[in-house]
């Protein structure tokens, strides 16, 4: 198939497009670089299958030339970072609402299948675990900047349902907390690349509140192939909870980072009042249902939390 991926250099974006290319689809990525990285790409980026476009998803004339000749449309490029949701909420409205909905206008126009990358975020701090597809989402006060992305994204939802209500098939993946190499501590969960690059430079580990507070993490590699395995789907669109159902404090995380790197690094818990300004709020337990997307692409974590900690840590002793 011609496939066109939407921030496929970035984290997801890059481990998604190495598949795609190695499968032997041909492949156009558009990417602004503001969160990827080129160099991500490097494994394949003599293949003849692979097309990367330095550009935005709002240049309407860029997308407007390469929708002709693509298949399907995975749509990853968002503006990340909970610094960027509380201190710069436009900047995170207009990439991630704006330049979706130029994506979704386009691919009616062509009918080209679409698989839109959500999260877990917009979930927002319902205490009623496991969420699932249909849970409600229990907010803060728009003035709260912190519901700035998880609105955004849940807004993108809503538009991918109208152009579906219009005939568009359209698969909405909501991630949660995917981590693996080529993560950055920049980007929005990025929890885990902080705690590795402190720990490796024997940095204190630095843990906002108490630790407490629990997520489930899924290895990017198995967050990858949920996400190619929706290429496939036809007919009715669908939303699918892509996790882990295994949960983990982020205290024990940074212990458990601490012996795996075998270093000298403090562990220290700071207030977040200390780390963001007004407009943040913790979502204290997040674990996702992933039933439905057993049922329908037959997806199930295969790569243990351990196992895949490992080869990310390894991936940044390389980096470092």
């Amino acid at each position: 198939m011609r496939v066109l991926v939407t921030g496929g250099a970035g984290f997801i974006g890059s481990h998604l497009v190495e598949k795609l290319v190695l499968k032997e689809h041909e492949v156009i990525v558009i990417d602004d670089l503001s969160n990827g990285h080129i160099d991500y790409l490097n494994p394949i980026i003599h293949n003849n299958n692979l097309t990367f476009i330095k550009g935005s998803i709002l240049e309407t004339e860029l997308l407007e030339s390469i929708f002709p000749n693509v298949d399907v449309v995975y749509h990853l490029a968002s503006v990340l970072g909970v610094k960027n949701t509380v201190e710069n909420p436009l900047k995170v409205i207009d990439g991630n609402i704006n330049g979706t909905r130029k994506i979704l206008q386009l691919a009616n126009d062509h009918q080209v299948k679409v698989v839109f990358a959500s999260t877990s975020e917009i979930y927002g701090k319902n205490t009623q675990l496991p969420f699932k597809e249909d849970s409600d989402r229990v907010l803060g006060p728009p003035q709260t900047h912190r519901w700035c992305y998880a609105t955004a994204k849940a807004l993108n939802e809503h538009i991918c349902y109208a152009y579906a209500k219009q005939g568009l098939t359209v698969t909405v993946v909501r991630y949660f907390n995917t981590f693996g190499p080529r993560q950055t501590a920049s980007q929005y969960g990025g929890v885990i690349p902080k705690f590795i690059t402190a720990a490796l430079t024997n940095q204190p580990i630095t843990v906002y509140g108490d630790g407490s507070q629990t997520r489930s993490f899924l290895f990017v590699k198995d967050t990858v192939e949920a996400t190619y395995r929706c290429m496939y789907l036809e007919g009715k669109s669908e939303t699918m909870n892509i996790g882990s159902t295994e949960t983990l404090s982020i205290m024990e995380l940074a212990q458990k980072i601490k012996a795996f790197t075998q270093s000298n690094s403090e562990i220290v818990c700071i207030p977040y009042e200390k780390v963001y300004e007004d407009g943040f709020e913790e979502t204290k337990n997040r674990l996702p249902d992933i039933s439905k997307a057993k049922d329908i692409i037959g997806f199930s974590p295969v790569t243990s939390f351990d196992k895949g900690l490992l080869e990310t840590i390894g991936w940044y002793k390389s980096r470092l």
